[in-house]
């Protein structure tokens, strides 16, 4: 295997950083088509940073066509060209990171989840309950639907009646869509068939706190599920 001794990053965007990096040692010939890259492990020590930000990066790699994945062999080069989508490469790194969209949620669905309990109507709780039907329907049927995902946690938004939070949902959910490698690493995490029945399973909990009005409960819930999701999409 290849040894290359990566230089320290330090920035918000962590991983464009990590991501140029490895694309210049490859551009150079230190790795060539067909070699394997680090471990996530080893390139966490070499960066000295968490998961999140490598897994972003090789997100990015792999976007772009530069490298490609072999489930539990590891991670190859697959070209030393980014694909002539220049389009795709902007979305990569303009949009919002998704490490940025995990924080925020962490933080504002807990809160947005405490109101909805206290303030959910009898018509919002019912909407609830069909897009947890939906959702169960879909689980049992061996599927991930990140619509039914999205409208869920919209509509607990909704049942807080607070526009300014109902609009948060809404910027969130917008960046979500808009995000390439959100979508890239959720594919391959919250789809897994393991993942994908605790998922249905922390919604299901979480409905039948805000039916019952609790709030207590539905922000402990809604807190273990935030922080299942950033485990789910970093540290696997």
């Amino acid at each position: 295997m290849v040894t290359i001794s990566f230089n320290p990053v330090s920035s918000k965007k962590l991983y464009m950083q990590i991501y140029n990096q490895i694309l210049s040692e490859i551009q150079l010939g230190s790795f060539k088509i067909g070699d394997k890259l680090p471990a996530e492990r080893e390139l966490c020590e070499q960066f000295g940073v968490s998961r999140a930000p490598i897994r972003q990066a090789l997100s990015a790699l792999e976007l772009n066509g530069i490298i490609y994945s072999r489930q539990g062999e590891g991670i190859y080069v697959k070209s030393d060209q980014v694909l002539s989508d220049t389009s795709q490469t902007a979305i990569v790194f303009n949009s919002i990171s998704p490490e940025d969209i995990i924080e925020v949620r962490m933080n504002i669905e807990p809160l947005i989840v405490k109101f909805a309990a206290q303030r959910a109507t009898d018509e919002d709780i019912e909407e609830l309950r069909s897009t947890i039907q939906k959702m169960e329907e879909e689980t049992k049927a061996g599927v991930y639907v990140p619509e039914t995902d999205d409208q869920l946690h919209r509509g607990i938004a909704k049942a807080s009646h607070n526009e300014l939070y109902i609009n948060i949902m809404a910027a969130i959910s917008n960046a979500m869509k808009q995000q390439e490698m959100w979508k890239f690493i959720r594919d391959r995490t919250v789809t897994r068939p393991d993942y994908r029945d605790i998922n249905f399973q922390e919604h299901q909990l979480l409905i039948k706190a805000i039916e019952e009005h609790n709030v207590e409960k539905s922000v402990e819930i809604m807190t273990n599920h935030m922080q299942n999701l950033y485990d789910r999409y970093w540290k696997d």
